[in-house]
C-alpha cells in the first residue's frame, strides 16, 4: 500500500501562505531595525523568498509596512484579544490579554509598535498614523474593560480610567520587551504587574506558567 499524495496547494493557498511569511519576517524586521534601516531584500531572505516574489505582493516598503501593521492587528486579535474576551470579568480579561501579549510577542516583534511610534513621533506619515491608531484601539479596550471592573467592584478606585489604560498598555509593553526570550516568566511577571497597576493582589489560583 503506498502513502496517499498530500494534496497541492492552490495558488490561492500558496500566495496566502507566501504572503504570511513575508509579513511575519517583516514585522520582525520592523521591531529590529525600524523602518528606516528595513530592507526588502532581508524581509524576503529571512522568510525564504526572493526579493521577486515580495515585489509581486507589495509595490513598495510603506506598502509592506501599511500590510504589516494590519497583519498584527488581525493575527493580535485572533490569538490574544478573542481569547482574552471569553475570560469572566474584567480583571481575568486583562490579565489574559497581558499574557497572551507576552506569547504572540514570542515572534521577536516585542519592539514593534515602540520603535514605530519614536520614528514617527510627528504621526505625519501614513505608518505612524496606523501606529498610533492601532494603540488608540488598545487604550480605549483597556480603558472600558477599567471602567467595567469599578463598576462590579473588582478594581479599586483610582486614576480615570483612562490614564490608568494608558498605565496598562505601556507597563505591558515595557515589560515585554525587556522580557523577550524570557518564557515562561515572560508571562508570570506581566501579570504580576498588571495586577499591581492596578491596585489588586494575585488572582486566586494563580498559575506560575503555562
Amino acid at each position: 500500500m503506498t502513502a496517499a499524495t498530500p494534496a497541492r496547494l492552490t495558488q490561492a493557498a500558496r500566495r496566502a501562505r507566501t504572503r504570511d511569511a513575508l509579513l511575519e519576517s517583516a514585522a520582525r524586521g520592523l521591531s529590529r531595525d525600524g523602518y528606516a534601516n528595513l530592507t526588502l531584500e532581508r524581509v524576503a531572505r529571512d522568510a525564504g523568498y526572493t526579493r521577486g516574489a515580495l515585489y509581486h505582493l507589495f509595490s513598495n516598503k510603506e506598502d509592506l509596512a501599511l500590510a504589516t501593521m494590519a497583519w498584527v492587528i488581525e493575527t493580535w486579535e485572533q490569538e490574544v484579544g478573542e481569547p482574552a474576551e471569553r475570560e469572566s470579568g474584567a480583571v481575568a480579561e486583562l490579565v489574559a490579554l497581558a499574557r497572551g501579549h507576552a506569547v504572540y510577542c514570542r515572534r521577536d516583534v516585542a519592539r514593534l509598535l515602540m520603535t514605530l511610534r519614536v520614528e514617527f513621533s510627528d504621526g505625519e506619515h501614513p505608518v505612524g498614523g496606523a501606529v498610533a491608531r492601532t494603540l488608540e484601539i488598545l487604550v480605549r479596550r483597556s480603558a472600558r474593560l477599567i471602567a467595567a471592573g469599578r463598576k462590579a467592584g473588582e478594581i479599586p478606585p483610582g486614576p480615570p480610567p483612562r490614564t490608568l489604560a494608558l498605565a496598562y498598555v505601556g507597563a505591558v509593553e515595557g515589560t515585554i520587551i525587556q522580557l523577550a526570550s524570557k518564557a515562561p516568566d515572560d508571562e508570570l511577571i506581566v501579570e504580576r504587574a498588571v495586577l499591581g497597576l492596578l491596585g489588586l493582589d494575585p488572582l486566586p489560583g494563580i498559575r506560575e506558567s503555562r
